[in-house]
């Protein structure tokens, strides 16, 4: 019997192999239900649990696959699921009130009235149930539509169970934890896919109303404008970001591929990953991380090919400038002729109070904003307004793209997926495969902006914010500076595949949110046009010391997953290479071992000066001298480059520069006062280990965590809370999260290492709240079970059959 067959007898069969246990599966012990028969339309699924509760969801078709994944979702996440669906059906207003803020995952939005006011609109206007008419590859194929009808009934078959035994305090006995539609489903993915336009300027939109003074409202300077949306759109400053390096064969050391993918993405929320294998026989088999309610395998392997992503610099929205009607405000003009804005009068009922109804204004580029965050106001004056660009609000594709990877057997259909749905909004992506094959690509959906266009169609503001920041404002009173279409597009007004910056088949491709100028070294990546990232300007520090190791990797050769493993939990901090000998020496030269602080007192910084020159580079939990650093480094990285430096960035020797710290800048000395003067404050000694002060607290026990901030150009970074008076850097916002160390040798069963650092559930009362955490902390990994053996052989095997009743 073909493997095929057997797969396919094991799932419709019962499970000839296993009996269904009589105890709940360790994921589902706050209340998950064992063989049991909710009522609803006959879907089914058998959900297997491995160890740290890791799910392996077998089913007959995308239906019922879904229909396993949104039920075993729920039983580890139904807190952050339901609080998510609340945001996308627009009742944050409703259950919290309205001026509480929503936890950003799903949007920018300050306030959640704000973020109710935007997804009230998107429902009241059909935005999402228009695209899902939309025929593929342009709108989301069957296949993905069936898997959201069956994720929504999953998720509510695990809910109509489990609702009276929800033991998660965040959501227990909560009456906004409900049912949910395919439709809460969709919308949740399209929130995801505008997260970096529309849904970065939500405030901006909701609040926009035509001027009612006639004096202009105040605004910025071109140049203030500039700085602000490269703070803005800066992707070394988000709170998502990734490695992730691709291996060629020529380096390995049986000539197969070997991927890394290191996502940094928050720790809490929305946007945290979620692990399983989800298994079609004969269809699909593929295992990975899910961004929650998504019902695809976001990053992640099949037998024959792995793939990570990384959060792209390619600016996803521009702006048009309009010229208005001196008459009325609400009519923009455009070749002279007039155009009306369209309303969308949208009501949100509020917690305690009266319905708050607002009007949205929206033209033919999309809706008027009047800021892009608090830093960069687009007033809408008499003669003036701002409409926002979002190619990504009609595009529902990224699920297809992420189905295409999962059934893709080389890095050629990795990029034949990315071509068919061009679906990914905002990340690059990064493969290798079973033949050796090493493949990366910044396959966006970007505005159409060319250089031309930008050079050509700019207004002043456009040309101080697209150089510097790569964010169009075009003159929107011209149809000649309309967005063009490319003939290989998917859809108007963006870039076809034949644009994007690809590289293949190179000893290694890399990156760590820089642009895809260096993804190779030896190989820089240019030509294309300003939107999508810069080239031959500085990169990160991150950027810089992930070339320096992977590069290395590479001329060494012979590797394996192993060395995938070392590099990640390596924790080497580049910045420490780069500056701590010389601020050791520096500060044992200090007259009277003292430097001066911030307030002007002389700080005694002597005990620090041997730290310093001890400590050993690293970010481990053991490092003495890494807390110490890293205090002073994020106080010495806002002198300006111009000071910090001795030597310059230079183009032709990117990964080197700059470099040389100035210790005379009267900055250094205060930073490094500064720091003395807090720890002591706080009561840590200058050499203690980090992982006493760097830690999470999960169920009330301290769970050391190595790893470091951007700044310190760390693989593994990790984004710490600091909280002197609770002992430290006391949790984490965000950093490495599902991880992946992918190779292949002569089966057919890929050799896997993962860690999902957060762990499957948010549910302190689930045994998998922390188990992957303590992996994380103490620099272990998981063997991952991909084939039928492997999964058999669990010692914590536990068989799930879930299914509705007919």
């Amino acid at each position: 019997m073909t493997f095929r067959n057997r797969l396919r007898l094991f799932a419709v069969s019962g499970l000839a192999l296993f009996t269904v246990s009589a105890s709940l599966p360790p994921a589902a012990a706050s209340g998950a239900p064992e063989a049991r028969h909710p009522s609803g339309g006959g879907l089914s699924a058998t959900v297997r649990y491995t160890e740290f509760g890791i799910p392996h969801i077998v089913a007959k078709d995308y239906a019922n696959l879904g229909f396993g994944t949104g039920w075993a979702q729920a039983a580890d996440q139904v807190c952050t699921l339901a609080d998510g669906f609340v945001t996308v059906r627009g009742e944050r207003s409703k259950f919290f009130g309205p001026d509480a803020a929503p936890d950003f995952s799903l949007s920018s939005a300050a306030k959640n009235l704000s973020s109710d006011l935007y997804f009230r609109g998107v429902r009241d206007s059909g935005t999402v149930e228009k695209l899902l008419k939309v025929p593929a590859p342009a709108g989301p194929s069957r296949d993905t539509k069936e898997s959201m009808r069956g994720f929504a009934a999953g998720y509510n078959a695990w809910l109509r169970q489990n609702r009276d035994r929800i033991t998660d305090p965040a959501c227990r006995g909560a009456s906004w934890v409900r049912p949910v539609t395919a439709l809460d489903v969709a919308v949740r993915g399209f929130a995801l896919a505008v997260l970096g336009g529309q849904g970065r300027g939500i405030d901006g939109i909701t609040a926009a109303q035509p001027p009612t003074a006639a004096a202009p409202a105040a605004g910025v300077t071109p140049k203030e404008a500039a700085a602000a949306a490269q703070r803005l759109l800066s992707t070394q400053n988000a709170d998502m970001g990734s490695n992730a390096v691709a291996f060629r064969g020529s380096t390995t050391a049986n000539g197969r591929g070997l991927l890394l993918g290191n996502p940094h993405y928050p720790w809490d929320g929305g946007r945290r990953f979620w692990q399983s294998q989800q298994t079609i026989p004969g269809e699909l088999n593929v295992a990975g991380g899910s961004l929650l309610g998504s019902t695809t395998v976001s990053i992640g392997h099949n037998a024959d090919v792995a793939w990570s992503h990384t959060v792209a610099t390619g600016v996803t929205l521009n702006l048009h400038q309009l010229t208005l009607d001196p008459a009325d405000p609400t009519v923009y003009l455009v070749d002279g002729k007039p155009q009306r804005m369209t309303q969308r009068t949208v009501t949100v009922p509020v917690k305690d109070a009266a319905p708050v109804t607002r009007t949205q204004w929206w033209t033919r580029y999309g809706p008027v904003v009047t800021s892009l965050g608090a830093a960069l106001p687009l007033p809408w004056t008499a003669s003036t307004a701002y409409a926002l660009n979002d190619p990504n609000a009609v595009n529902l594709r990224s699920a297809d793209t992420s189905l295409g990877f999962s059934k893709a057997r080389s890095t050629a259909g990795i990029e034949r997926a990315l071509h068919r749905s061009q679906g990914l909004p905002w990340v690059n992506t990064i493969a290798a495969d079973r033949s050796g094959n090493s493949f990366f690509s910044q396959s966006q959906v970007l505005p159409r902006i060319t250089d031309e266009l930008a050079a050509r169609c700019s207004t002043p503001l456009g040309q101080a914010t697209y150089p510097s920041a790569g964010l169009a404002v075009l003159d929107g009173s011209k149809q000649a500076c309309a967005l063009g279409s490319d003939r290989d597009a998917v859809q108007p007004g963006i870039f076809g595949p034949g644009r994007m910056p690809t590289l293949k088949n190179t000893p290694y491709v890399e990156n760590s949110n820089d642009s895809a100028w260096l993804t190779n070294a030896e190989q820089p990546l240019t030509g294309y046009e300003r939107v999508f990232g810069t080239t031959a300007t500085q990169r990160s520090i991150r950027t810089r010391g992930a070339i320096e190791d992977v590069a290395a990797m590479a001329v060494r050769g012979r590797l394996r997953v192993t060395d995938l493993e070392r590099q990640q939990l390596a924790n080497r901090a580049p910045t420490g290479d780069l500056v701590a000998a010389d601020v050791a020496k520096w500060c044992a030269a200090l007259p009277g071992g003292t430097a001066v602080g911030s307030n002007g007192s002389a700080v005694d910084v002597s005990a620090a000066c041997p730290v310093l020159r001890r400590w050993d580079r690293s970010v481990d939990s053991d490092s003495r001298g890494a807390l110490l650093f890293d205090r002073f480094w994020r106080k010495a990285a806002a002198v300006p480059a111009a000071e910090l430096w001795k030597v310059p960035f230079d183009a032709a020797d990117p990964v080197r520069t700059p470099r040389g710290l100035n210790t005379a800048a009267p900055g250094v000395g205060r930073a490094l006062a500064d720091t003395v003067t807090e720890l002591k404050a706080a009561g840590i000694a200058l050499d203690a280990p980090l992982g006493e002060h760097q830690f999470v607290v999960r169920n009330g026990k301290r769970i050391p965590v190595g790893g470091g901030t951007e700044s310190l150009g760390i693989w593994n970074k990790i984004e710490p809370v600091w909280n002197p008076a609770a002992g430290g850097y006391t949790e984490v916002s965000a950093g490495s999260s599902y991880i992946q160390a992918v190779g292949w040798d002569s089966s057919r069963c890929p050799v896997a290492r993962t860690l999902l650092t957060y762990s499957q559930s948010s549910n302190p009362n689930s045994p998998h709240h922390s188990d992957q955490t303590r992996l994380f902390s103490g620099e272990r990994w998981v063997t991952s079970r991909f084939c039928e053996k492997d999964i058999a052989r669990s010692p914590q095997l536990r068989v799930v059959r879930v299914h509705e009743r007919r």
